[in-house]
This record gives C-alpha cells, sequence and structure tokens, in this order.
C-alpha cells in the first residue's frame, strides 16, 4: 500500500516541478523578447549573445539560442550532475521555443515602453525574478546560467556575481553591433542584473545571526527556545577593560523572529549589547 501511495506522490512531484520551470522559463523568454531585444543590448544572457551572433548569420534569435544552449548543456551535464542537467534540458529546449511563440504571435512587436533605458531596467527585474524560481530549484535557463552555476560551485562565486562576469563578456562583444550608447548599457546593466539576482535569490531566504551579552541570559535564553522555537548557542567573551567574564548569546532566526527578538531586548535590558550580521547561507554537514 506505501509503495502505491508513493508512486502516486512521484508522478504529482514531478508535475508540479515541470509547472514551476515552465512557468520561470516563461517569464525568461517574456523578458527577452518584450524587454531585451526591443532595448537593443545585450544584458548578462546567453539570448544577448544570440542577438549579435544573428547580425552575421541568416538564422532566427530562437535558433541560434537553442544551438548555444545545446553547447552549453552538454558542458553543464558533466560538470554540475545530472539533476542539474535533467531539469536544464528541459528548460533550454522551452527557452527558444517560447521565444519562437512570441516571434510568431507578435511578429511585429516592438516596446512596451518606447524606452531603451526602461526596457533595460524591465528586462533586469523580470529575467532576475525568473532566473531566482530556477535556481531555487537546481535548475538554469540554459546558456551563461551554465556558466553561472559552474562558476559558483568550482569557484564559490555567488550567481548574482557569476552571471555579471560572464555577462560582461557578452556586454563587450556587443560593440560589434551597436553604438557606444547600447555597450554602456549593457554593461551597466549587467552589473545591476547581478545585484538584482542575488536580491532575488537570497534576500527572500536571508536570516540574522544576533549576538548578544545581557544580563538577563537566562530570560532571553528562555524566550529564544520557548517563545521563538529557535536555538541558540553561549560562548565565553572576556571584556578587554575589565577583563570580565560574560557569556555571549547568539542565536539566527529570520526577519519576523529578528523584530520580536529585538522588542524583547529593548523591552527587557536596553542595556544589553547586540550586534547582527546577515546570513544568506546555512549547512549542517552530519559526521558520516
Amino acid at each position: 500500500m506505501e509503495q502505491r501511495g508513493n508512486s502516486k506522490i512521484v508522478p504529482v512531484a514531478l508535475l508540479k516541478e515541470g509547472v514551476i520551470l515552465t512557468v520561470a522559463i516563461a517569464i525568461i523568454s517574456a523578458a527577452v523578447y518584450f524587454f531585451l531585444v526591443p532595448s537593443r543590448t545585450t544584458v548578462s544572457s546567453i539570448s544577448g549573445l544570440g542577438i549579435i551572433i544573428e547580425h552575421f548569420v541568416p538564422l532566427l534569435l530562437s535558433t541560434i539560442t537553442m544551438i548555444l544552449n545545446v553547447v552549453l548543456l552538454i558542458i553543464g551535464f558533466i560538470t554540475c550532475g545530472r539533476e542539474f542537467g535533467a531539469k536544464t534540458v528541459y528548460t533550454s529546449i522551452m527557452l527558444p521555443v517560447f521565444i519562437g511563440i512570441y516571434e510568431r504571435m507578435f511578429p511585429t512587436f516592438t516596446s512596451f515602453t518606447d524606452s531603451v533605458e526602461l526596457d533595460v531596467v524591465c528586462y533586469i527585474l523580470v529575467v532576475s525574478f525568473g532566473l531566482s524560481i530556477l535556481f531555487n530549484r537546481n535548475a538554469s535557463s540554459g546558456g551563461l546560467d551554465i556558466v553561472a552555476k559552474i562558476m559558483n560551485k568550482y569557484l564559490h562565486i555567488e550567481i548574482g556575481k557569476a552571471m555579471s562576469i560572464s555577462g560582461m563578456c557578452v556586454a563587450v562583444a556587443s560593440v560589434l553591433i551597436y553604438d557606444k550608447k547600447a555597450v554602456v548599457l549593457s554593461i551597466i546593466g549587467t552589473y545591476f542584473n547581478g545585484i538584482v539576482l542575488d536580491h532575488f535569490i537570497f534576500g527572500q531566504n536571508m536570516k540574522r545571526r544576533v549576538c548578544v551579552i545581557t544580563k538577563k541570559e537566562s530570560e532571553l535564553r528562555d524566550f529564544i527556545i520557548h517563545h521563538l522555537r529557535s536555538g541558540a548557542t553561549f560562548y565565553e567573551a572576556v571584556g578587554a577593560y575589565n577583563m570580565e567574564k560574560r557569556n555571549e548569546i547568539i542565536t539566527i532566526v529570520d526577519k519576523s523572529e529578528y523584530q520580536k527578538l529585538m522588542n524583547y531586548i529593548v523591552h527587557e535590558d536596553p542595556d544589553a549589547f547586540v550586534t547582527v550580521y546577515n546570513v544568506n547561507d546555512m549547512r549542517y554537514r552530519p559526521k558520516v
């Protein structure tokens, strides 16, 4: 009976994953066709490289994107694992498919904003949102995303920065087909695209590491464990001025818990010494 239940759960999970990936890639494709192409810039994407190549070969952007994605997909499959590769196979195929759909549905489309600068801004916001969905599902849209994922895995560079580095190469290459203004916008847009992407990926899951030295240690411990239902660690700290030993309480909380914790500290011990750090990643590696 349990096996039957599990067999039903797996297709549902796969269907849900497929829907999420499809929605994300539809968003990214829309950003490319409706904002990147009209802006005549090459902001941090394989589609931007495709736009450059399109000026030299008699192929549609969707076809060029497909060819570039296949090459990089093979590299990603080898370097980033089967799960990443399998999902990216699907998204890499769907990206040019959606672009092709938009090309046929809106063959004479020019621009929503009639402004190059606004098109670049809209592209950065929309594409970063779509990419963050994929990266959080251990997937990518192919192309430069694969390059960024490889850099993240082997060089431990944040995804946004990795996207900026790889995208800068494409942005600089746009000098072959665009004027100086477009090239500058491509470079600036690529830089900010990395920042916005990191915000979408890490900003929503941002936690805070709060370090507190207080006279009311037991009360604070009780509040963290029983009210916030979080964990805490005690470290012995020695003051440099009078060499007095005190305990430093360290806990990691989310945004809502952080606000409750700070309200409690201000109310119970306004003289407490508090330092706060942003935390992007937490990993527990059990001993084997």
